[in-house]
């Protein structure tokens, strides 16, 4: 996607949106609510508690930069970061997942090609496998993000830990890529039944999920891996 709007400190949130509408996901993964004003993203962040210079480097991911700007991220970045990315666990699963699912339905009901019948298996597998991968940030990942934010701020250094932002890193995966395979199949090879406009919304989800799958992915490998390697080694220079 080709960057849709300028982003900067002075830039109002709602032109924003207007020129790219996926900045409501971003707005609602940090929980800020609707109707924005006139606020520029400066006065936003500044109302909402947000590091103003972490969410620029969101707002371009979201308009299609291919990179962030150089960031200084501390430990409240940190997080912050993890409450964003569990907000949008949230988001999939009782949101989008369920939405997904319903126009499936529809379509089963509309077409009775047998063919439909691998849609849902296949949706319904690639998101158990995406439920593992969110499962696993919410219980090892991130866990182990907001002790090493703790042990900063403590006087008695507990990091026993084995585990490292590197073994997080090997474990990563784009969850992602299969919704193509799903996009494919709906567009090049089922039947269309009485399907049409089903369809077209099931797609329109689909992209959506994608788009922000990817940009979940981004935050992780751009901002919060490289972040965790910084506090696990400013805790050890601390432990010295």
């Amino acid at each position: 996607m080709t960057p849709k709007h300028e982003i900067s400190p002075n830039t109002k949130i709602a032109e924003a949106i207007i020129h790219n509408p996926f900045l409501l996901l971003l707005l609602e993964h940090f929980e800020v609510q609707l109707p924005v004003h006139d606020l520029k993203i400066r006065q936003l962040c500044e109302l909402n508690g947000i590091n103003e210079e972490l969410f620029i480097a969101l707002a371009k991911l979201y308009n299609g930069s291919p990179s962030i700007p150089k960031l200084k991220p501390d430990a409240d970045d940190a997080l912050a970061i993890v409450k964003l990315l569990q907000a949008s666990h949230s988001f999939y699963s009782n949101q989008i997942y369920p939405e997904i699912m319903e126009l499936i339905e529809q379509m089963n009901a509309l077409n009775d090609h047998k063919e439909m019948k691998l849609v849902s298996l296949f949706f319904s597998d690639y998101f158990r496998e995406v439920t593992d991968h969110l499962d696993y940030e919410n219980q090892v990942f991130h866990p182990y993000v907001i002790h090493l934010v703790e042990q900063m701020n403590s006087e008695n250094i507990d990091n026993q830990n084995d585990y490292s932002a590197i073994d997080y890193r090997d474990h990563h995966d784009d969850i992602e890529e299969k919704l193509i395979d799903l996009k494919n199949l709906l567009i090049r090879y089922l039947p269309v039944g009485n399907d049409q406009v089903v369809r077209r919304k099931l797609l329109f989800l689909l992209s959506e999920l994608e788009f922000d799958l990817k940009i979940h992915s981004d935050i992780e490998e751009l901002i919060l891996i490289p972040l965790t390697m910084q506090l696990e080694k400013k805790l050890k220079d601390k432990e010295r």
